[in-house]
């Protein structure tokens, strides 16, 4: 960082990027002339790694370590790496062209490329001849850091080693016998929350496609014999104080349902097995309606990663299991989510 304006920091989940590289930047003087700027794909993220960050180094939330969201601003005139969604630097935007309050950007998962991220990578790298005090890191996943590194003119790239713990992955696919494919996904959750019952200790986390889904499992979950288990639900709609309870500790066996908003930059305490059926509720554009759609669609093979490193962080045995429907072609990964190479804002938009 001292030799350079563009770092891109690649290294699968688990492996401390997301709580390290802000107090990193601390410790090489940045966050003084202006704020230390970490951008997270969703507010819990962005709460979450914020509590983290100031529990290591012992102090509150909003103090050193400020965090903003939508309708939630901690930040105070003492705070020196301010957590956000991406949205948020996104709106700054408007008022401050030059991010002047910032003197370090830290673009975190930026693999994802939501159209944010997007925006946010090309008026960067605008902005940076204008700027040249202005320090950016761009952490990604494994997948083609390269793209990132040639959009900043050659950045170097830093690979960081992966998880604490292995994990032992198994793949139980879905057979079909009828056409109610959503009960034979049900039935495949129960089969592995009753193979995971007979494992060692340790909470599940499974990803679902979104609320409803959520609910529905919940209900399923809960008229089975599931002695001392607690099913808790995590999705972004819910209330700080609700989302919270995953994060306290409990007796005895805990289930979390979650959507994708639990696929980066979080760590649930005590969870040592991961499900995922491998679908999502994906932000999709109709030409044909001119509306955003969510369709629920396969996963791409970085977020598929990303649900694996949910789990290898706290304790070693960790079993990740992987619920998808088989098919009669030849087997195949996982489908990756295409989309073009980020660019600059064109003049107009300057």
């Amino acid at each position: 960082m001292r030799d350079h304006q563009v770092v891109i920091v690649a290294g699968e989940t688990g492996s401390g990027k997301t709580t390290q590289l802000p107090k990193i930047c601390m410790e090489l003087g940045r966050g003084v002339k202006g704020l230390i700027g970490h951008t997270q794909p969703r507010r819990l993220a962005a709460r979450t790694v914020a509590n983290r960050i100031a529990e290591e180094l012992q102090t509150e939330p909003g103090g050193c370590i400020g965090y903003k969201v939508r309708f939630s601003d901690h930040v105070s005139d003492n705070t020196m790496v301010k957590l956000m969604t991406d949205g948020i630097l996104l709106a700054e935007i408007q008022q401050d062209r030059l991010l002047m309050q910032y003197d370090t950007i830290i673009i975190d998962e930026a693999h994802e490329r939501s159209l944010n991220i997007d925006f946010l990578l090309g008026y960067l790298k605008e902005l940076l001849p204008r700027r040249p005090d202005l320090k950016i890191i761009i952490t990604s996943a494994t997948i083609d850091p390269e793209r990132f590194s040639k959009h900043f003119n050659n950045a170097p790239i830093i690979e960081v080693s992966g998880r604490t713990y292995p994990v032992e992955v198994r793949y139980r696919p879905i057979v079909e016998v009828a056409e109610d494919t959503e009960r034979d996904q049900l039935q495949a959750i129960f089969d592995a929350v009753d193979e995971l019952g007979n494992e060692s200790a340790g909470d599940i986390l499974i990803f679902m496609s979104g609320e409803r889904e959520i609910r529905d499992t919940a209900d399923a979950l809960s008229k089975r014999d599931l002695r001392h288990t607690e099913i808790l639900p995590l999705y972004a709609r819910l209330s700080n104080s609700e989302q919270n309870r995953v994060f306290q500790p409990h007796s005895g066996r805990r289930i979390v349902l979650a959507t994708n908003v639990a696929e980066t930059s979080l760590t649930v305490p005590g969870i040592k097995y991961v499900i995922d059926p491998g679908t999502a509720r994906i932000s999709r554009y109709s030409y044909r309606t001119k509306v955003q759609r969510l369709p629920i669609e396969p996963v791409s093979q970085a977020s598929a990663n990303q649900r694996k490193g949910r789990c290898g962080r706290v304790s070693e045995g960790s079993v990740f299991v992987s619920i998808r429907k088989t098919i009669s072609s030849p087997a195949r990964s996982l489908p990756t989510r295409r989309s073009c190479a980020p660019t600059s804002l064109p003049s107009s938009c300057r």
